[in-house]
C-alpha cells in the first residue's frame, strides 16, 4: 500500500464516517476513494461494505428497544434483509470488475437522486397515505411491502448507496410513522445485510485487507467527530456537499465508462 494510496483512503473513509454521522451519504466518498488508490470496482465495493458494517451494527444497537416493538414485523424485516444481502452479495461477486465499472455511475446516479430528492420522495410517500386513507395506515406487514423491501435489501447486499432512503419510503409506505421507530428499522436492517454481505465477501476472499482494516479505524474517528460537530454545522450545507460530490462522480464515471 502506497503511502499516498493509504492517505487518500483514510481521508474518504474519515469523511465516510463524519458524514454518515450527521446526514448520510458516506458512501459517496469513502467508494471512490478506493477506486481511485487502484482497487477494481468489485474490490472496492466489497472493501467498503466491510468497513462500515461497524457502524451499522452501533446504530441498530443504540435503537433496538424501539425496533423490538414491532416483533412480528421486525422478524420478517431480518428475514428479508438476510435473504436481500446474500442474494445481492452474490450477484456483486458474480459480476465482472469490467461490468460493475460499467454500472456505476448508473448506481451513483441513483444514489445521488435518491439523496437529493428524499424529501420530495417522503412528500409523495406521504400523499399515498393520504391517498388511500385507512388502507395505508394497516398494521405493517403487508406482501407489497414485503417485496418492495426486499428488492431494496438486494440493492444493498448489490451497492448499498442510498439503501437508508429507500427502506424509510418502504416503512412509510407500510403505514409507520413516528421517526424514532422508522430509524429504528431502517438501522436494523440495514445492519442485518451489511453483516451478511460482509459475511459473504470476506468468505469470497473479495476484500483488500489492508485497505478495509484502515477504513474501519478512519471511519470510525470520523463517526466520532462527525458526531461532535453534527449540531453546529448546518444540514443543508452538507446535503448541498453530499449531493454536489455525487453529481460531480455521477459526471466522471459516465464520461470514464461509457465515452
Amino acid at each position: 500500500m502506497e503511502l499516498g494510496h493509504a492517505a487518500l483512503v483514510a481521508a474518504g473513509a474519515f469523511a465516510a464516517g463524519g458524514v454518515n454521522a450527521v446526514a448520510g451519504g458516506g458512501t459517496f466518498f469513502s467508494f471512490p476513494a478506493l477506486l481511485a488508490a487502484g482497487l477494481p470496482p468489485v474490490t472496492a465495493n466489497a472493501s467498503n461494505t466491510v468497513a462500515l458494517w461497524p457502524a451499522s451494527l452501533s446504530s441498530a444497537w443504540a435503537y433496538r428497544r424501539e425496533a423490538l416493538r414491532h416483533g412480528r414485523w421486525a422478524a420478517i424485516l431480518v428475514g428479508l434483509s438476510l435473504l436481500g444481502g446474500i442474494t445481492g452479495g452474490l450477484l456483486l461477486l458474480a459480476t465482472s470488475n469490467a461490468a460493475f465499472a460499467r454500472l456505476v455511475p448508473w448506481l451513483l446516479l441513483v444514489a445521488t437522486a435518491l439523496f437529493a430528492f428524499s424529501r420530495q420522495i417522503g412528500g409523495a410517500v406521504a400523499a399515498v397515505k393520504r391517498r388511500f386513507g385507512a388502507a395505508a395506515r394497516q398494521e405493517p406487514g403487508s406482501i407489497g411491502g414485503a417485496l418492495f423491501q426486499l428488492a431494496v435489501a438486494i440493492y444493498g447486499g448489490f451497492f448499498g448507496a442510498g439503501m437508508g432512503i429507500l427502506t424509510l419510503a418502504a416503512l412509510s409506505i407500510q403505514g409507520l410513522e413516528d421517526v424514532q421507530e422508522l430509524n429504528a428499522l431502517k438501522n436494523l436492517t440495514s445492519a442485518v445485510n451489511y453483516t451478511v454481505a460482509a459475511i459473504v465477501f470476506i468468505v469470497a476472499g473479495a476484500i483488500n485487507w489492508p485497505f478495509t482494516l484502515l477504513m474501519l479505524v478512519a471511519a470510525t474517528i470520523g463517526g466520532y467527530v462527525g458526531a461532535q460537530f453534527a449540531r453546529r454545522l448546518p444540514a443543508p450545507w452538507l446535503r448541498r456537499l453530499v449531493v454536489g460530490m455525487g453529481t460531480v462522480l455521477t459526471i466522471s464515471y459516465f464520461a470514464k465508462n461509457w465515452s
